[in-house]
């Protein structure tokens, strides 16, 4: 794998179908692999979060969640292939497990969503699941929970940087081979957000209309999130014009 920088945060320069192509071979090799992806508010956070930095560095795969990335990535010089989204990836999986007979554990969200999930995706590759809300006292139980599940692999859909931290501290008691933080993707699985449109999603819009769907709880962390992720790049840009 090759791996970039934006903003001093690793990146791997992989498509998807490279991505899962990694992702089965851990399972069948059951060599575990910690896959996070990055869009531009955690890059942002990532530049004075240094524990969310070091989790982020810390894992085997990293992929360009936002199209915001692939775009920086190739005004910078890079040139990222293509967007891995985490809840296209997740879905990849899924199916995936479907047709290899994979199990999955679900972890995240309020019960009924979590729930809700696990009822849609069955039995048949649902080893288990819990919902998000527990103490910093109970995150050892849940690791050891997870880890007798039977889980091939282990979706968290919790928010950043939490989602990081635990999985970077937890990843040797959980032993499975694929673990991945997912943010929200159980509540579009459960129907209680939506995602944009495909078209919106290429041009790279997709927050625009999450913002549309939840504006009092997003308008702020987009405004103040994608100016200083602009703000990053463009000073990126200038230092290596520089150098």
């Amino acid at each position: 794998m090759t791996r970039t920088a934006i903003c001093n945060v690793p990146v791997d320069m992989l498509t998807m179908q490279q991505t899962l192509d990694h992702i089965e071979d851990a399972i069948i090799r059951r060599k575990q692999i910690h896959h996070v992806v990055i869009n531009a508010a955690k890059v942002v956070h990532a530049q004075k979060d240094v524990e969310l930095r070091n989790a982020i560095v810390n894992c085997d795969i990293i992929n360009a969640d936002g199209q915001s990335i692939v775009w920086a990535s190739r005004f910078l010089g890079a040139g990222l292939p293509e967007r891995v989204a985490g809840i296209d990836l997740m879905e990849a999986l899924v199916n995936m497990a479907r047709k290899k007979g994979y199990k999955v554990f679900l972890l995240g969200a309020r019960e009924e969503i979590v729930t809700k999930v696990a009822d849609t995706y069955g039995p048949h590759i649902v080893a288990g699941y819990r919902n998000g809300y527990f103490s910093k006292e109970e995150e050892a139980e849940v690791a050891a929970q997870i880890a007798v599940s039977g889980a091939d692999m282990l979706f968290v859909a919790i928010t950043s940087p939490k989602k990081e931290l635990f999985l970077d501290a937890y990843k040797d008691v959980i032993n499975i081979p694929f673990i991945m933080g997912v943010g929200g993707s159980f509540d579009v699985v459960a129907g209680l957000t939506r995602r944009a449109p495909r078209w919106m999603q290429r041009i790279g819009m997709e927050w625009f209309y999450r913002v549309v769907q939840e504006p009092r709880r997003m308008w702020k962390r987009y405004l103040f999130g994608n100016s200083a992720f602009i703000y990053l790049v463009l000073k990126e840009k200038m230092k290596k014009a520089f150098l």
